[in-house]
């Protein structure tokens, strides 16, 4: 069953203990404040709960700065992955922005050996994940 560990105007993060699944989907442009937060709600709550997985919805998510995805690679996946992720996944729409911004992300998980990929829907992602 899912939980939601945060509801705000710019993203919902949640997490199914059953399937050991962290999930935020992101509802629009965030701050710098608003964006480390939504991770660090996700990390506060993984040191006391498993999560094995990760989805990250980003079809209507703003436009992510340079410092805020540095911020994400060199603490928040760091991080994660010390908390025992095993998988990530974005869904993610076509956006050339998106798309550069994903696609830096997914060249940090090859450093920690951490298997990502991006698909269209959740429903993809969970299947994979789930593999």
């Amino acid at each position: 069953m899912e939980k939601i560990l945060l509801d705000t105007n710019y993203a919902v993060v949640s997490h199914d203990d059953t399937l050991s699944v962290g999930k935020i989907v992101w509802k629009g442009t965030v701050t710098a404040i608003e964006y480390k937060n939504t991770f660090l709600v996700l990390l506060d709550y993984a040191k006391t709960h498993r999560t094995d997985y990760f989805l990250s919805d980003t079809r209507d998510q703003g436009v992510i700065g340079t410092d805020n995805r540095k911020w994400f690679e060199e603490y928040a996946l760091p991080e994660a992955v010390k908390l025992g992720l095993k998988k990530a996944a974005v869904v993610m729409s076509g956006n050339v922005f998106k798309k550069y911004y994903v696609n830096m992300i997914l060249s940090t998980t090859n450093r920690f050996k951490l298997p990502a990929k991006t698909f269209s829907t959740q429903e993809e992602a969970m299947v994979w994940l789930k593999s």
